[in-house]
């Protein structure tokens, strides 16, 4: 967890925040399930906000085999991405 968020997110965020479609980020951990002492169903969720897919894709691309080379050093596990489009944000 100490080398994806010091490590990892802090490349991440500097590769992908050079694009001027880039808005934000948020990385969260998770803490657990909706029963009591059950595990997350995800361990860490990370959300870029972009101005568009679009945008996304052009920051992400030209970086992409620097950002997944690098996965092995803190995971085995498979990623699971989503796009979303956001309707609410406080």
């Amino acid at each position: 967890m100490q080398y994806y968020v010091e490590t990892h997110m802090s490349m991440s965020i500097q590769l992908l925040s050079a694009h001027n479609g880039f808005k934000g980020v948020s990385v969260e951990r998770g803490l657990g399930g909706v029963a009591p002492g059950s595990e997350a169903p995800y361990l860490v969720m990370c959300h870029f906000l972009f101005t568009s897919v679009e945008d996304f894709m052009a920051a992400f691309e030209p970086n992409a085999l620097t950002l997944q080379g690098d996965m092995p050093s803190y995971t085995d596990i498979e990623p699971v991405i989503q796009f979303n489009e956001v309707l609410i944000s406080g």
